[in-house]
């Protein structure tokens, strides 16, 4: 592992994940929603931490120079994946797990994503969980989302953070955004009103032993309609039989087309509205 002066040396740090960066966004538009987020955590006082996997390194910091290598052919790489990644040499773009697993190596305790892995549509059918639940609850990190992944079924989700003792807090909401729309959701453990207040929690938190956090922040300007489009993403996926990681870039390319942009500007915003305010979070709790 390889951590960057910059990240070593801070004491408001924010872990960014690569799999938004390759696989979230049309070709050449994920690096710059990657250099946003990092632009966000500054804006805040805290430093970025993007965390991929480069040339047999897990590193803790990628240079802009870096990040560029992290298209679609980039490896997805989740917590399991990453010995593997660094021992071929691949490009390695780490999921929300993934990062978690190396932010927790190196001690980073915060996090930024756009929305957090969880149990599938339709479950046991297929048996689909993601690795981001497991790795999230033994993480002492926590992580800042627009809610759970939108294609994923949510309430199912809640309950199996609520089984593993993972808070879901609330940023100034009773309920946990679903992504693209702010309402509709279940309600989550509490209600937060500000950075302060989350980084008090986390600390209780992980004085008692805890583990990981999640806060669902809703976003800005939400999209209420979307819920129709990810159904038929999702049936489009099953005829073609898309199925395991490739199921998320595929079922965000059908929303980004078919909504003719709206969700991919929608999904852009979220992601560097939880940036800043995981940053926010991060230097809260170094006062």
């Amino acid at each position: 592992m390889r951590v960057a002066a910059e990240v070593r040396e801070a004491t408001a740090v924010v872990a960014l994940e690569t799999t938004l960066v390759a696989h979230g966004f049309p070709a050449g538009e994920g690096i710059e929603v990657g250099l946003e987020s990092e632009r966000q955590v500054r804006a805040a006082g805290a430093v970025p931490a993007t965390i991929g996997v480069v040339d047999g390194e897990i590193v803790v910091g990628l240079t802009e120079d870096e990040l560029e290598r992290f298209d679609a052919s980039a490896r997805k790489v989740g917590p399991r994946d990453l010995a593997v990644a660094v021992e071929q040499r691949a490009v390695g773009a780490t999921t929300v797990g993934g990062t978690l697993a190396a932010a927790r190596a190196a001690g980073i305790s915060f996090m930024a994503t756009g929305g957090l892995g969880g149990v599938h549509r339709g479950f046991p059918d297929p048996p689909d969980v993601s690795a981001d639940l497991g790795q999230l609850a033994k993480t002492q990190t926590l992580v800042v989302s627009a809610g759970v992944k939108s294609l994923l079924d949510v309430p199912a989700t809640t309950e199996v953070l609520e089984t593993l003792g993972v808070p879901v807090l609330g940023y100034r909401t009773d309920t946990l955004p679903l992504f693209y729309a702010a309402a509709g959701g279940p309600p989550v453990s509490a209600r937060i009103e500000s950075p302060a207040e989350a980084a008090h929690i986390a600390h209780a938190h992980w004085e008692l032993g805890g583990g990981g956090i999640l806060v669902g922040r809703p976003p800005d300007e939400p999209l209420d309609d979307v819920e129709p489009l990810i159904e038929q993403a999702l049936r489009e996926a099953r005829e073609r039989r898309v199925t395991g990681q490739a199921v998320t870039p595929f079922v965000l390319s059908y929303l980004h087309r078919e909504s003719g942009g709206r969700t991919q500007r929608a999904n852009k915003d979220l992601v560097a509205q939880n940036a800043r305010l995981a940053g926010e979070i991060a230097v809260s709790a170094s006062h």
